[in-house]
């Protein structure tokens, strides 16, 4: 098994001769309604989509998950799984396999099997999800909430934020310092990814004027037990995630 990082949530795995592009944001800018003055994100550089895809994989249907600039590189005859509201995005950027799951359910592909899992209510319901494969178990879920619908067992890797992000009032969006210990606890994996609030990405506008970050991947890491490592991923590079034999 394999992770490349792109950036906030995407991410390329790879677990044998299957390539599973998670949440791309690849190129062009990220914006929120009303419009740049309240929040937009730039890429430091725009990277090419990966080639020889066998599924793109979509937590939610917000744009900075379902990137349509991003989407837009992909070919349309690409199979899809997606959250309902991902799914819906999907379709209307023109993607022509497109499965919906919802919390519970699952999807096969060849040897991979996927589950949903309940995810971040931003404010409707999105997913999770466990990848399953003889090559490895990475489980991926944006912003901090842990699969309810999964009973404990160990996992090679899960892919998750490491710091709580935040806004006045509304409170912590993004949970990671909350979640990672009952992850930990629960799944006992080999490798946790930390994702979300990484990449070379600059962000301006008014809410990031107000936005809070509460810990950090170097206290994260002091947080882990022996036989786990964290990696705090650079954008691009490919890292080798072992699968417990």
């Amino acid at each position: 098994m394999h992770a490349t990082y792109f950036g906030a949530n995407g991410w390329l795995l790879e677990l044998a001769g299957l390539r599973v592009l998670v949440d791309p944001w690849l190129t062009g800018p990220l914006q929120f309604p009303p419009g740049p003055w309240f929040f937009q994100g730039e890429l430091a550089e725009s990277r090419p989509a990966p080639t020889d895809l066998d599924l793109l994989l979509l937590t939610q249907g917000l744009d900075d998950h379902c990137h349509p600039a991003s989407l837009a590189l992909l070919p349309k005859t690409l199979p899809v799984v997606a959250s309902a509201s991902g799914a819906a995005k999907a379709r209307q950027l023109g993607f022509q396999q497109v499965t919906a799951l919802a919390p519970g359910q699952q999807h096969q592909l060849g040897e991979l099997s996927i589950t949903a899992t309940a995810g971040a209510p931003v404010p409707q319901g999105e997913n999770g999800y466990l990848l399953e494969h003889p090559r490895g178990s990475p489980s991926p879920e944006p912003h901090g909430h842990p699969p309810a619908n999964l009973p404990g067992r160990r996992l090679d890797a899960v892919i998750t934020p490491v710091v709580d992000l935040g806004l006045p009032l509304a409170g912590a969006f993004v949970r990671g310092t909350q979640v990672l210990p009952q992850l930990l606890e629960r799944f006992q994996p080999h490798t946790v990814l930390a994702s979300t609030a990484g990449g070379d990405v600059r962000f301006s506008g008014l809410l990031t004027q107000v936005l809070w970050q509460k810990g950090s991947t170097a206290a994260a890491a002091t947080a882990l037990p022996e036989g786990c490592r964290l990696i705090d991923p650079v954008v691009g590079e490919r890292y080798a995630i072992a699968a417990e034999v």
